[in-house]
């Protein structure tokens, strides 16, 4: 297949891409104006941090969960994140023009949910408390926030990677990555403001025009996940069972292994 019919035939799949990234960001404003915007209700009646941080890890943990498994994830993989298809790329379970496709929609997804977000809360999402869900580095600076994304990146893909490789885990696959989310966004937050995702950090940062520190979340994650991508290579030697999708039912196609939908006669 050349590169002009595989974009013909594939443009679904990217198309449902984009529109994850981009329900993933409209959530993650609509939950950070109600947990952090002063006038909302629910942030004055939690003055925790810790705790609104909790409750913002099981929010943004059960919507990555919910793309996962909806019928986008299971059609395009929901990958929703350019450094986990350059992992994939690396492992060669997606091909260098879906690759290049998929990492295209994904960037205008998250662009695209964030304008939306800006169009639907506004001027909620614009106060410094929400400050467009931009990712930024915390008080302990850029090389903390740094090093922090590229761990919670190799330990996420790490995980990935281990449970899809087996037939037993790999269809709780979404749900040990929803809780990963929601760990992460708990504890590591304050480091980085918990990206691993360039196509999420993108849009919020030319909103709230703070990309001074972009580069990090550019840099930061892929260099993780590949990381992670090469040390399961070495460690399996390439042997290992796996597919580019998170989720893979057998009612859908997949543009990854080539796997048609399985009919069921009566």
């Amino acid at each position: 297949m050349d590169w002009p019919d595989r974009l013909r035939r594939h443009w679904p799949e990217y198309t449902m891409e984009a529109l994850g990234l981009g329900l993933f960001m409209i959530a993650a404003a609509a939950f950070a104006s109600l947990l952090q915007h002063p006038a909302s209700p629910v942030r004055r009646a939690i003055e925790d941090d810790v705790a609104r941080r909790a409750l913002m890890g099981l929010a943004m943990g059960a919507t990555a969960t919910a793309i996962i498994y909806s019928p986008l994830g299971a059609r395009s993989g929901a990958h929703i994140n350019p450094a986990t298809t350059l992992a994939f790329l690396r492992l060669g379970r997606i091909h260098p023009v879906d690759a290049a496709a998929y990492m295209a929609s994904q960037f205008a997804g998250g662009l695209l949910g964030i304008a939306a977000a800006a169009a639907l809360l506004r001027p909620w999402i614009a106060a410094p408390s929400v400050n467009y869900v931009a990712t930024l580095p915390g008080a302990w600076g850029s090389a903390t926030a740094f090093g922090a994304e590229a761990t919670i990146a190799f330990l996420l893909i790490s995980i990935v990677l281990a449970l899809t490789a087996h037939a037993r885990w790999a269809p709780r696959t979404g749900l040990v990555v929803g809780l990963v989310v929601a760990l992460f966004i708990t504890v590591e937050d304050p480091l980085s403001g918990m990206s691993m995702n360039p196509a999420r950090s993108f849009g919020p940062a030319l909103f709230a025009a703070q990309a001074a520190t972009l580069w990090i979340y550019f840099l930061a994650p892929p260099l993780g996940m590949l990381l992670a991508a090469e040390a399961f290579l070495r460690r399996t030697r390439g042997r290992a069972a796996g597919c580019a999708k998170l989720h893979h039912p057998t009612h859908v196609r997949c543009i990854f292994c080539g796997s048609a939908p399985h009919v069921t006669h009566a």
